[in-house]
């Protein structure tokens, strides 16, 4: 049986100028300053479940990327380089020198983005259940980008929950399905745009803080050798495997996640 948090309630979003956006966050907690970047078909809510196994000293920040939930942004079309420079952006908005990065899935390409082209504002990144290009994707993310939103939304159950994790705990389906954000088609389209183009595989090598990879054996979206390539490409890079997790691990699993990242955070400190 997987423990289910009682999910926090969430502050009214604050909202802070990064650049020529408005970005929607929320912020927890006290201690090491760690930004969650969602997933692309997710918002700032997408970690409400993990907050709570975070424990004291952390302080838990998630935001709004563009074209999702209450930030608000430009119709211009952008790149992930983009969305890591908005959140670098973010860290130095909020006051901040630097801070941790957690970012899963398409999140946690933003996050690579970030740490390769901004390393002056992150402490330390944590990479789950995401890849370094599409090279590392299953038929399942071609899938998911043909479907139109409501049949998309649909698919998406089986892609974040194991089956195990359906049938035992019915609060957990609820919780995947509510972590799917509606974007208009316009939207979408400029987040499938930047996916596309993402690459930065032969970068790795160049990162220059402690990073820890964290993937599912049995992701449909993203495989297992992704993150294994990541951690090898990676200096020093920690690597964990969660036995039977498919691409919603930090979900499913949300204990183990915030305990194996609780750890990893508390390793490198910011905070001297």
């Amino acid at each position: 049986m997987h423990p289910t948090p009682d999910v926090m309630a969430v502050e009214t979003p604050r909202r802070i100028p990064v650049g020529d956006l408005t970005v929607a966050y929320t912020d927890s907690g006290e201690g090491e300053p760690l930004i969650l970047v969602h997933g692309g078909e997710s918002d700032r809510g997408q970690f409400d479940a993990l907050r709570p196994f975070l424990g004291p000293g952390i302080r838990a920040i998630s935001y709004d990327q563009r074209d999702t939930g209450d930030t608000v942004n430009s119709d211009e079309p952008y790149t992930i380089a983009d969305l890591g420079a908005d959140l670098a952006g973010l860290v130095e908005s909020l006051g901040l020198d630097k801070a941790h990065v957690l970012g899963t899935s398409f999140g946690g390409m933003v996050a690579m983005h970030a740490a390769l082209d901004h390393p002056e504002r992150i402490q330390s990144v944590a990479l789950v259940a995401t890849t370094p290009n599409r090279s590392f994707t299953g038929p399942a993310l071609d899938r998911m980008l043909e479907l139109e939103p409501a049949a998309r939304r649909a698919f998406m159950l089986d892609v974040l929950i194991s089956p195990q994790g359906q049938a035992e705990n019915p609060a957990l389906v609820d919780r995947a399905r509510s972590v799917l954000t509606p974007r208009s088609d316009e939207q979408n389209t400029r987040r499938n745009n930047a996916v596309a183009a993402h690459d930065c595989l032969d970068r790795l090598a160049g990162l220059q803080m402690p990073a820890l990879v964290v993937q599912g054996t049995d992701d449909p979206l993203i495989r297992a050798d992704a993150a294994e390539e990541m951690a090898k490409r990676i200096p020093d890079a920690r690597l964990e495997l969660i036995n039977g997790g498919r691409h919603g691990i930090a979900t499913e699993f949300p204990h183990l996640v915030a305990g194996i990242v609780r750890e990893f955070v508390h390793t490198h400190p910011t905070l001297q």
